[in-house]
């Protein structure tokens, strides 16, 4: 999908906003759904939430192609008088459904390989069952742009692939996971009962302790790719390069593969901070590479620096959430942490958009993006503990974890 839905959407005519807007739509939509899927993944089980993303990546797809066989109007507002494309309206609802696919099977997946996972190996082991992904994304883009040539044939790929998907979750088991009677008869820390679910209204759970920062810090990395997915399929047909897009995210993917086998053993043993560290300057390497690019192996460099931030900053994140909530709480506290990622792709579209229109330039887009993960990074590095002090000790030289749950 990725290498094709900027592009599709293009095809109608859309200008550079008009794209942001909905490829924004996704994060929208991952912003509305994420809280009823985390409860849903905790108070009725993981399985249902993982049905319910596979059969909106099956819908999805088949959604887009639909909205472009219909008569294309111009709607007029009658308070305004703005003027709105209606195919981009469709196109945008339809992404925004389609953000319920990742709200519901990432949060439950995660939570699932949580509930797995032994505590003393469970940064190892979230890194590797992580792996799904970045095979994923060094397979799926690269297909995607083999098949840039027709959209039906690219999009319809996408409803087999869901299908397939859907007949693996029906056959999984739910897995076992302590009772919550016996968690609320266990002596809770403070921590513990600052994120009780049960106690606070689910936005304000986002401004606890364990939860702000990392969230704080995933907005940051979510502006950054979804300024990358957005921007980069066009940058390349503006510089009229004859040149496979999906091969950059392959890279991303290689690298994702790579250094998650690493990293994630690593971080039980020397702790999670400075690989969260490590994974946002990645990020930032990535997006100046971006700018700075002239030629299409500048592109894909930029790929790798990405893959290596992305397989090693989210799947650390989620080991580290899963190190500061009960199993009861999995799915509320990633649901949490991940809105931050999908309010940086909501921000990514939109904005960025309106700044390449103003400048008439991409690169100026990757350079913002690359201050925004630097200034994460200091965030990160200053306010990750309860104080500087500690803030420093965890982010860069394996200092514990003050809102850990023993």
């Amino acid at each position: 999908m990725i290498p094709n839905l900027a592009l599709y959407v293009g095809s109608f005519g859309a200008s550079n906003q008009e794209i942001g807007w909905v490829m924004a739509s996704f994060a929208v939509g991952l912003l509305f759904f994420r809280p009823r899927m985390a409860r849903l993944t905790d108070q009725v089980g993981r399985k249902p939430a993982l049905l319910t993303g596979v059969l909106v990546i099956a819908i999805a797809p088949a959604l887009y192609l639909a909205v472009g066989l219909l008569p294309q109007t111009i709607w007029v507002l009658p308070i305004l008088g703005w003027q709105i494309k209606s195919v981009t309206v469709l196109l945008g609802l339809v992404r925004m459904f389609h953000g319920l696919s990742v709200a519901a099977f990432s949060t439950a997946y995660t939570a699932a390989v949580a509930d797995l996972a032994p505590p003393q190996h469970r940064g190892e082991l979230i890194s590797t069952m992580s792996l799904a992904s970045p095979v994923g994304m060094a397979l799926g883009p690269a297909l995607g742009g083999y098949l840039s040539g027709s959209f039906v044939l690219a999009f319809l790929t996408m409803t087999g692939m869901g299908s397939i998907g859907t007949l693996c979750v029906l056959s999984a088991k739910e897995p076992a996971r302590v009772d919550t009677l016996q968690l609320e008869q266990t002596e809770g820390t403070a921590v513990q009962k600052s994120i009780r679910p049960e106690n606070t209204p689910f936005w304000s759970l986002l401004l606890t302790p364990p939860i702000r920062i990392p969230a704080l810090i995933l907005l940051m990395v979510g502006i950054a790719f979804g300024s990358l997915v957005t921007f980069v399929p066009l940058y390349v047909q503006d510089q009229g390069w004859a040149f496979n897009i999906g091969l950059i995210y392959t890279a991303s993917a290689i690298a994702s593969f790579s250094i998650r086998t690493l990293t994630g053993r690593a971080s039980d043993r020397l702790g999670r901070g400075r690989f969260i560290s490590l994974g946002i300057f990645c990020y930032t390497l990535s997006m100046f590479t971006l700018w700075l690019s002239d030629t299409p192996e500048t592109l894909l460099l930029a790929g790798l620096f990405q893959g290596a931030g992305s397989g090693t900053t989210i799947p650390i994140i989620a080991a580290l959430m899963a190190d500061r909530s009960q199993p009861n709480q999995r799915g509320l506290t990633f649901g949490l942490c991940m809105t931050g990622f999908d309010l940086g792709i909501a921000l990514a579209g939109p904005l960025m958009g309106s700044i390449a229109d103003y400048t008439g330039s991409y690169a100026i887009v990757f350079a913002i993006a690359g201050l925004m993960t630097s200034l994460g990074l200091i965030i990160f590095i200053t306010t990750s503990s309860k104080d500087i002090a500690h803030s420093i000790r965890f982010a860069l030289n394996g200092g514990r974890d003050v809102y850990a749950i023993k």
